[in-house]
């Protein structure tokens, strides 16, 4: 079979099973199995395909009509111009989330040397980009899993960051290690009885623990404003990513914990979704 059939045919499977973006995930899917880059496999549509590279493809083909999202398939994922290695147990980088990134680079422009902390790592993806950007930047990234520990530290190497950086697993109110000029997190912040209503390839796939916001979608937020109001240094900034709806709230917990709110930024579905703060 030919690559330009494999891919309709199983572009045809996903659109049955109402997966968005069909004709993408097929390409991309196709790129993993002959570990090219998408470019190459427009260029090869007549290219035949070996059965054992077949039966790959397809095998991955059906995880996904399952809805097991393509980053999970293909163990990685872009975020803000640099390819992180993914695994089932850290959340999937958002694009939303670049808004972190991109804000936080324009404020600390003229600044050097700072020491940042990441609430919640991950994969590495908010600190790794940072550091990746600030060549004199010391970060410090925390996680309640180990697994996402171990992901973030592999992700460090690959950037050639490992002297810069340090990992910890805690959770967040027993860490107590270090004074920070610059915190940012993306903490869980949906609501428990909203977590049934995402898509499934979210619900069904992403780990509970990294969207799970308490009743109120607060819990975890009230939380690293807390320990960020302990650990972060006078003037310091603390960068959150947060719910479309929780702006006001999360608002009147970071001035009640002596934060300054100096922007609301919106993403990319112009929803607001990062607030930065000053500690006073």
């Amino acid at each position: 079979m030919k690559i330009k059939k494999a891919i309709d045919d199983a572009c045809l499977i996903l659109k049955k099973n109402n997966i968005q973006n069909p004709k993408l995930d097929t390409e991309i899917l196709m790129s993993e199995v002959f570990q090219e880059d998408r470019k190459f496999i427009i260029l090869n549509l007549e290219k035949k395909i070996e059965k054992e590279s077949f039966n790959q493809y397809f095998n991955l083909i059906k995880q996904r009509s399952f809805g097991k999202p393509v980053a999970y398939l293909i163990k990685k994922k872009y975020f803000w111009k640099h390819e992180f290695e993914i695994s089932n147990d850290v959340l999937i980088p958002r694009p939303d989330t670049e808004i972190i990134i991109d804000k936080t680079l324009k404020m600390i422009k003229h600044k050097n040397k700072l020491k940042v902390l990441d609430i919640g790592v991950g994969s590495g993806c908010i600190l790794l980009s940072l550091q990746n950007k600030k060549k004199d930047f010391y970060g410090v990234g925390i996680d309640l899993s180990k697994k996402c520990i171990d992901l973030s530290k592999k992700n460090s190497l690959r950037f050639g960051l490992k002297k810069r950086v340090k990992f910890y697993k805690s959770d967040v109110d027993n860490f107590r290690y270090g004074k920070y000029d610059l915190i940012v997190s993306n903490p869980p912040y949906i609501k428990r009885s909203d977590l049934k209503y995402l898509e499934r390839d979210v619900v069904n796939f992403e780990p509970k623990i990294a969207l799970d916001g308490g009743i109120d979608g607060l819990s975890e937020i009230k939380k690293v404003i807390k320990k960020s109001s302990q650990l972060i240094k006078k003037n310091g900034k603390l960068i959150l990513e947060i719910g479309f709806d929780q702006k006001e709230k999360v608002k009147k917990i970071l001035i009640s914990k002596g934060f300054y709110i100096n922007n609301v930024y919106k993403d990319y579905s112009n929803k607001d979704r990062c607030i930065i703060s000053t500690k006073l």
